[in-house]
């Protein structure tokens, strides 16, 4: 090749273990990797023992307790007991000049949480940040979004796409898992808070469903409550216009916190709407879903997230085929390649087990430190934007000799020069919870971007490895030659000629 041009490689890790070593997570950065929620796991383990360590003290002062208790009782049912006795009538008095008071103003049971809390300061710079939660939440409705999820069936735990009389389940998990009121109103909320009551009506609908079907009851762990999630709903609801839906709900709420004026002149301010409009036509306006000004093909993109493999197969256009090769390479001549055309044009081939599963296991034990929030170029500048949602680490061949080889392989395979400058380092992703790259470029296409600087010039192909599978969803879509390439399998290889694709 020569000094204008160069191989763009890209190792995309789907999936990292829990186990492996790492770093410690930016603040505010855990959800955009699973690799850092699964060493969120680490801190709350910590906190864990904590709890039990609590729990058994407060167990052993509450056994006291009722000890102390039964052995009172015990004297007052006997209604057989004499004052006269001196020994009882002492007890009697010292208990309540004395014992009483001890019990009372004891001190373990602040001792116990004392250390409940100081333990948690501890710990609570290894935990997430409220962009954590805000980013997860994010995920959340994104994943909602693309594969067309049914927010009620994601609170029970269910992923399923309801499209009319039809359900489609994307996802069964072996374990089901739901969420609570509070969750679901945590996730509404952070929608809310950004105006986007296309989502949070839903999240909030079926938080108010879920406080009122546990009313009475309290979990020590919840934020909201059932008042919350209906005064959020009440407003969401007369932001988008159905004023009557509003009006019932902040009539609800009066039922359970009659003293709130605010919410009273709320109430007197739907129905005087309501009253003026009775003459009129009133014409509920639809809700949108929000629109991303910088994603124009946001339709095409998520319609080949949700097929999950769209391409043509060799029986409806027999030049895409399945061979060994070998690239007349001596290297290859011994274990050639298993090679599967997928598309012309742009021509993109799938290498299948092109890495073993120990060298992705090792590629991505090398990585897992150097992971940091994945940037896009703006400018002169790298910055973490919302439309990529993953962690990155570039690790050069001389790291380990596993590098060299894999170099060799893909050189052997491509007939391409893959050593600097003619080509970047191996650049290994993580995606975070509900991950995606939405569609875009791999070569530069500003004038301003650095890469026109800089001697080893543009991006012209990209050489893309699954490290690792995904339990459900993920895909390489190619919106512009309308298919993509689903993460089915472990260890298989994308060669391109660099089309406007996202990687989801």
């Amino acid at each position: 090749m020569g000094s204008v041009a160069r191989l763009a490689a890209l190792l995309a890790l789907l999936a990292l273990r829990a186990g492996d070593p790492a770093g410690a997570a930016a603040r505010g950065e855990t959800f955009s990797a699973l690799t850092s929620v699964a060493r969120a796991l680490a801190p709350e383990r910590r906190l864990l023992g904590l709890l039990r360590r609590y729990l058994r003290g407060e167990e052993a002062r509450l056994r006291d307790l009722t000890r102390f208790y039964d052995k009172v009782l015990s004297l007052h049912e006997d209604s057989a007991t004499p004052v006269s006795n001196p020994l009882l009538a002492f007890t009697l008095i010292k208990r309540l000049q004395s014992d009483w008071r001890n019990v009372v103003h004891s001190l373990e049971a602040s001792e116990n949480i004392r250390a409940l809390k100081d333990g948690y300061e501890k710990v609570e710079q290894d935990l997430p940040a409220f962009e954590d939660l805000e980013g997860a939440a994010r995920a959340l409705m994104r994943l909602q979004d693309v594969y067309m999820l049914n927010v009620k069936g994601l609170a029970q735990g269910i992923f399923q796409r309801v499209t009319g009389s039809t359900i489609t389940d994307l996802y069964k998990p072996r374990r089901l898992f739901s969420l609570t009121a509070d969750d679901c109103f945590q996730v509404g909320k952070v929608a809310y808070d950004v105006g986007d009551y296309y989502h949070a009506i839903p999240w909030l609908e079926e938080a108010v469903s879920l406080f009122r079907g546990s009313y009475g009851e309290w979990n020590t762990e919840d934020e909201a409550s059932l008042e919350d999630a209906l005064d959020h709903l009440a407003f969401a609801y007369f932001q988008v216009g159905n004023v009557s839906c509003a009006l019932s709900l902040s009539r609800e709420f009066l039922l359970y916190s009659p003293d709130n004026k605010r919410m009273a002149r709320n109430v007197v301010k739907y129905e005087k709407l309501l009253a003026e409009s009775t003459n009129q036509t009133v014409v509920e306006a639809m809700i949108q879903r929000p629109n991303v000004p910088h994603l124009q093909t946001r339709d095409t993109y998520e319609g080949l997230c949700q097929a999950l493999g769209s391409q043509p197969t060799h029986y409806q256009i027999p030049s895409l085929h399945c061979s060994y090769e070998t690239n007349s390479n001596p290297y290859l001549l011994l274990q050639p390649v298993r090679k599967e055309v997928f598309h012309l044009e742009p021509y993109v081939v799938l290498y299948h087990d092109f890495v073993s599963d120990l060298e992705a296991q090792k590629i991505r034990r090398l990585a897992e430190p150097w992971l940091q929030r994945s940037v896009v170029a703006s400018g002169e500048k790298q910055l973490p934007v919302e439309y990529r949602i993953s962690k990155s680490a570039w690790l050069k061949d001389t790291v380990d000799p596993i590098l060299v080889t894999l170099d060799h392989r893909i050189a052997a395979l491509t007939g391409l020069d893959v050593q600097p400058p003619y080509a970047e380092y191996l650049q290994v992703v993580n995606y975070g919870i509900g991950g995606h790259y939405e569609p875009h470029f791999d070569h530069a296409t500003s004038p301003s971007s650095p890469l026109y600087r800089m001697k080893s010039g543009n991006r012209v192909a990209t050489f893309m490895i699954y490290l690792s599978s995904v339990e459900a969803g993920g895909a390489t879509a190619f919106i512009y030659a309308n298919f993509s390439v689903p993460v089915v399998k472990i260890n298989k290889a994308i060669r391109d000629g660099n089309p406007y694709r996202i990687q989801e």
